[in-house]
């Protein structure tokens, strides 16, 4: 069988015979067990050559140090006496060694509210959106989301209705036990099992009275999941998974049995309520857990057993090709080969810089034998003006460069100066981190610090929240202004925190009413609505800086958003930059950056979040990585193994061009200019400042508003009204005519034949195939007017979809 270029059966194989083992992994690394209950669960799991993982927790053999301070049963760890020793974790020859610390093992600790009852609630489901945790309630009782409200949890629970919900007499009588055994009719059905863990955790709380946790007690500050990948091979190999909390006061505890575990692809991958993933049909899953406040996840890839596959030998140009390429083999998938000259060429000019090869360029580029030529005409393209106005346009969605309705919130004038700083910044290649923090800690006139206009275009405080997070981290955190996020890490504190960055801010009206003065007001503050504590500052995701009364707020966190303190900036641009060349994020959509919508390839994201910072922020540097990479130059052609895969990069995606460069491409083909408001004659699409200005065209072919920073803004997906309009509208046939290309080569006494090749060129990037030759040469009968007969196939070759797709 062969594919792109070489013979499978001829390629090297993955593994001769049995694969061998490779490695040997023990989660945890080191055990703390402290306290008398305390557990930590053990997993082995062993990776082999092929790339397969396999849970071998069951096969190792373990061996205490000192039996005496801990006893091993079932993988599972249990406190002795105190002390130290260790645990030797022995597979197929292969041996690891586990610290193990045991503290205060004979001490009970109280129960916590928090920390043992509350993940009671979202571990059965209790406090999820279609129960209790939906804003009315459920059957007249009502818990907070995921947990976002512990104090109002206990008081409903234990004085909103004195004496319903629990019974310190009779705990066991208490209605929160009997509705969650259906002992008493439930809705929910039987949450719990009388007798389980959870049962007797709820249980010991309602016998020591139902108590609030004291002032101080310890919170989670993060969750850990492992083992972070795993590759299932065959229906039904499982990988038992392993949670575990570390808390504000250093210590740590295993947490497996509490979390609550979802798999986004149960076909492919589900998990069981144990943390248990099992494999099913081929294809990947991410788990997510969630356990109070705190949210993580792993991947798992599930492939069939004993399938016939080896790996093809293809080139690797760069680290991007690397990283593809492993997950690639994990897989079983081959990529496909190469795209031909012609298909690179668009594809580069397209997406570099929006616009298409002239027929010159193709002739150059189609006849140049150098093995360098497609790095040369990448780097001729980074260079070119064409480049920057792309990239500005792109740059001006994210940051909603628009006008007002009222032109004293934003004025066309404002639009225009914000969109002009925008083009001198990204034309002057200044690195993009340095560009943020001038946005982030715009200061001054509007008019003379165009950048300030940041904080023109959203003056509600939360909204711009919102914006700067979903635009600069990729991150949304709407959910989180009224509950806890359901699908990611982030909680109210979360999100008041981080908006009292923006609480300072003053705005004052300059001579010209049309300009605002930002200022930093040194005063003011968010409140949360829980409680109605004002909110000292604190990065999203990281700590609590030191800020001094009066400073701006905003330097500090301008400091820390563009730094590698951050794990969110440099990860958000690089994806960002990714899905324009192969349209889909890593991380898709590309800011929707969650825990439940995991990268489809990690270790890809953070070399390129690397690269992005060693380079300075310089993304033109990337982007040369990228279009240099042989996984970008592959074709769309698929092969009998990657045919279903759309998300690991494996072919080139099929992409129908965007609005504005599609538009431009019309005009640049035809000769004949657009006319669009606020331009000159000949003006490009891309270089429309204000995104209130449209026309027929660009709003069919879904150009983004910039009401919002979302790239869901921007609408990609071809439709009926699309292709009405190219067929009978006016933007082809009128374009055509008026261009008058084909009266102009007639005139200087060009061939049909000619012609017809110019036409291919401008309009595909390629010459006619012979058959095409053969075909259109019937139509230029006796008596055919051979401009009629041109004008036609122009017409025709524009509504194609091979000219309206990038490929």
């Amino acid at each position: 069988m062969t594919i792109g270029g070489f013979a499978l059966g001829a390629a090297l194989p993955l593994f001769a015979a049995a694969p061998a083992l490779t490695d040997v992994k023990v989660f945890p690394a080191d055990v703390n067990l402290r306290t008398r209950h305390d557990r930590q669960s053990i997993v082995v799991q062993a990776t082999y050559a092929d790339g397969v993982t396999r849970d071998v927790t069951a096969q190792a053999s373990y061996a205490l140090g000192n039996k005496a301070l801990a006893k091993l049963d079932q993988a599972i760890l249990a406190p002795l006496a105190d002390g130290t020793t260790e645990l030797r974790v022995t597979f197929s020859g292969k041996t690891l060694v586990v610290p193990v610390k045991v503290e205060k093992s004979q001490e009970e600790p109280p129960i916590s509210f928090l920390n043992d009852v509350m993940p009671v609630f979202t571990k059965a489901g209790c406090n999820t959106g279609g129960c209790h945790g939906s804003s009315r309630g459920k059957d007249g009782f009502r818990l907070s989301l995921f947990g976002y409200d512990p104090d109002g949890d206990h008081f409903r629970l234990t004085r909103e209705f004195i004496a319903r919900r629990v019974n310190l007499a009779v705990p066991e009588e208490s209605l929160l036990l009997e509705k969650a055994t259906n002992k008493v009719p439930h809705t929910g059905g039987d949450r719990l099992k009388e007798g389980d863990e959870l049962y007797r955790t709820l249980l010991a709380w309602l016998k020591a009275g139902a108590p609030k946790d004291a002032p101080g007690v310890a919170r989670i500050v993060r969750l850990e999941v492992n083992p972070a990948q795993s590759v299932l091979e065959g229906t039904g190999e499982a990988q038992q998974l392993s949670a575990r909390a570390f808390y504000s006061d250093g210590t740590d505890r295993d947490v497996t049995r509490l979390t609550a575990f979802m798999s986004n692809n149960d076909v492919a991958v589900k998990v069981t309520d144990t943390g248990r993933a099992i494999a099913g049909v081929r294809g990947e899953a991410f788990i997510t857990a969630r356990f109070e406040d705190q949210a993580a996840g792993v991947q798992v890839l599930s492939i069939p057993k004993g399938l016939n596959f080896t790996w093809p030998a293809v080139a690797e140009t760069n680290y991007i090709d690397t990283a593809v390429n492993a997950k690639l083999r994990k897989l079983r998938i081959a990529p496909s080969e190469l795209s031909d000259d012609a298909t690179f060429l668009r594809r580069v000019f397209l997406d570099i810089t929006g616009t298409l090869p002239t027929a010159d360029d193709a002739r150059k580029f189609l006849a140049d034998s150098s093995p360098k030529k497609r790095a040369a005409v990448i780097d001729d393209l980074l260079g070119r003006r064409e480049f920057t106005d792309l990239w500005v346009m792109r740059w001006a969605e994210l940051l909603q460069i628009r006008s007002a309705d009222q032109q004293v919130l934003m004025s066309a004038k404002s639009a225009v100066q914000y969109f002009d700083w925008l083009e001198e910044q990204i034309a002057a290649n200044v690195p993009v981190d340095q560009m943020v923090r001038s946005l982030i800690t715009a200061t001054g006139p509007s008019f003379e610090n165009p950048a300030a206009n940041f904080y023109k275009i959203e003056r509600d405080t939360l909204k711009l929240t919102e914006n700067a997070a979903q635009a600069f981290m990729g991150v949304r955190i709407q959910c989180a202004q009224c509950h806890n996020h359901p699908f990611d890490r982030w909680t109210m504190n979360d999100y008041y925190s981080f908006a009292a960055f923006f609480a300072q801010i003053g705005r004052k009206p300059g001579e010209d009413p049309r300009e605002t003065i930002i200022t930093n007001s040194g005063g003011g503050g968010v409140k949360h609505p829980v409680g109605g504590k004002d909110m000292a500052p604190k990065f999203l995701g990281g700590p609590q800086p030191e800020i001094a009364k009066g400073a701006d707020r905003r330097q500090v966190l301008a400091d820390w958003l563009t730094s590698p303190q951050n794990p969110y900036f440099a990860r958000n641009v690089a994806n960002i930059v990714w899905a324009h060349f192969f349209g889909k994020g890593i991380v898709d959509p590309i800011d929707d950056i969650r825990v439940s919508n995991p990268p489809s390839n990690p270790a890809l994201l953070d070399q390129l979040a690397a690269k992005l910072t060693a380079y300075r922020y310089d993304f033109r540097a990337l982007i040369r990585d990228i279009c240099n990479s042989r996984t970008y130059q592959l074709s769309a052609v698929a092969n009998a193994t990657n045919a279903g895969d759309d998300i690991n990069f494996s072919k080139s995606a099929v992409r129908r061009i965007r609005a504005e460069v599609l538009l431009d491409a019309l005009s640049d083909v035809t000769g004949a200019a657009e006319k669009i408001r606020g331009l000159p004659q000949g003006g490009r699409a891309v270089e429309i400042a204000d995104g209130r200005t449209s026309n027929y065209f660009l709003t069919t072919f879904g150009r983004a508003t910039r009401e919002t920073p979302c790239s869901c803004e921007v609408k990609m997906e071809p439709n009926l009204s699309q292709a009405l309009h190219l067929l009978n509208g006016e933007a082809v046939n009128a374009k055509v005519v008026s261009g008058g290309l084909v009266k102009k080569r007639l005139k200087e006494g060009r061939t049909p034949p000619e012609i017809i090749e110019e036409l291919y060129l401008r309009v595909f990037t390629r010459l006619p195939t012979a058959t095409e030759k053969e075909k259109l040469q019937a139509f230029f009968g006796e008596g055919k007017n051979p401009e009629t007969v041109l004008n036609d196939l122009f017409w025709s070759l524009l509504n194609a979809k091979e000219f309206v797709f990038n490929h």
